[in-house]
């Protein structure tokens, strides 16, 4: 039987340990799913452990297990995958960050760009950048990974090419008019380019392709900008990744 499983930001140690779980997942732990002394649990805290645990104590707003000790437990792909994608409007972000974290990818890089719908300030980014995070951990917890993928501030357009201008993976930037990209048939780390509902502007992409992206054509419908990225990764996962493997 799956145990349920939730995220601490304790590191879980080798030995054997008692925990006070924080807030939200003791409160999920009692109020949400109503469970009990001696129930059996699953905690993994963001690095690539996890241990078996089993309910000490329930307090009115706290959670005590017990544990017989972490082990490293990788569900991650040998395939890194970076993540680049323009902030969209509604709850797209959220459905991006959730299932790109389901597919495994490492990292995710917001950016602003030049059709970028969405004009926030920095403490309201910083906020998003908190739910991104939630969501992340959510995510983790539902699919079985042990380790968190890392969501960077987001930045614009511009800074994202400097800042990847000399990386050595495989970067693609998706673009519906782009030609079918010649992939290798080996590959391990991969930067992914994601525009905005807009697209990339002109002078974006030439920008792009100059810092060493590749155009690439996915498929020859247009995707919405929150199920480019994700069947991108799914693809790419299938080719070098995990999927199917």
């Amino acid at each position: 039987m799956l145990r349920p499983r939730f995220y601490t930001s304790q590191t879980l140690s080798d030995a054997p340990d008692s925990i006070t779980l924080e807030s939200e997942p003791s409160r999920h732990i009692a109020k949400s799913l109503r469970m009990r002394v001696g129930d059996s649990l699953c905690l993994f805290d963001g690095t690539g452990r996890e241990v078996t645990a089993e309910i000490a104590a329930i307090e009115k707003n706290s959670v005590h297990v017990s544990h017989a000790g972490a082990l490293a437990v990788s569900r991650e792909s040998r395939l890194n995958v970076t993540l680049l994608i323009s902030l969209s409007r509604g709850d797209r972000m959220d459905t991006v960050v959730q299932k790109a974290t389901e597919l495994g990818v490492n990292r995710i890089v917001p950016l602003i760009s030049e059709r970028t719908g969405v004009r926030l300030d920095e403490n309201r980014l910083a906020r998003k950048r908190d739910h991104w995070e939630k969501i992340a951990i959510s995510a983790c917890e539902q699919c079985g990974r042990n380790t968190l993928p890392i969501i960077e501030a987001t930045i614009p357009f511009d800074d994202a090419l400097t800042l990847f201008e000399s990386n050595s993976s495989l970067k693609l930037a998706l673009y519906p008019t782009a030609s079918a990209a010649s992939l290798p048939e080996e590959c391990d780390d991969v930067t992914l380019l994601i525009g905005p509902e807009g697209g990339f502007s002109d002078r974006e992409l030439n920008a792009a392709v100059a810092s060493g992206f590749e155009a690439f054509l996915l498929g020859p419908r247009v995707l919405r900008t929150e199920t480019a990225p994700l069947a991108a990764i799914a693809v790419m996962q299938a080719r070098w990744g995990d999927l199917l493997a």
